[in-house]
């Protein structure tokens, strides 16, 4: 063997080997452990964290605030200042019907003009296939009264 060869088969082993010796695990450190390490101390001030924050209490006040109301609030049936506000000011079931049935009225006609324009057809025209056979009866020997005169009809062909 030549020593060229010698040599690059060592250069090779050598490259083949160098991954393995890198190698670390994961758990491990990315650095050497010689080097120095600053420790840097964490100087903010978290609150204390039990139920006497604002939002507990707020929750606290706001289920009070629920559980009275529905404990002390009027029966469906009573009149009261707030009912007799909205029954002031709101509009007559009565004239909602009104409005409701002059809809209704509308939405009736409107759907009957709709479908008399959705059938809406043209008049059928009659058009003969040989309108020449008005001109050829003869004009004589005709019974009187029999005859009807046709001059003044104007036929319409295939072309309008």
């Amino acid at each position: 063997m030549s020593a060229a060869r010698v040599t690059g088969a060592l250069l090779r082993s050598r490259q083949a080997t160098a991954p393995l010796l890198q190698r670390r695990f994961a758990s491990s450190q990315g650095h050497n452990e010689h080097h120095h390490e600053e420790h840097v101390q964490d100087i903010t001030s978290y609150p204390k964290e039990d139920f006497s924050s604002p939002v507990w209490r707020s929750f606290l006040l706001l289920g009070i605030a629920t559980a009275a109301f529905y404990k002390y609030a009027p029966a469906p049936g009573e009149d009261t200042f707030v009912t007799n506000f909205i029954a002031h000011y709101i509009t007559p079931s009565e004239v909602w019907s009104k409005i409701a049935y002059k809809h209704l009225l509308m939405s009736v006609e409107d759907s009957d003009e709709n479908l008399l324009m959705a059938d809406a057809k043209l008049p059928a025209v009659h058009r003969y296939r040989y309108p020449q056979r008005f001109e050829q009866s003869s004009p004589h020997l005709q019974p009187v009264g029999l005859g009807v005169d046709l001059s003044d009809i104007v036929i319409k062909g295939d072309k309008v």
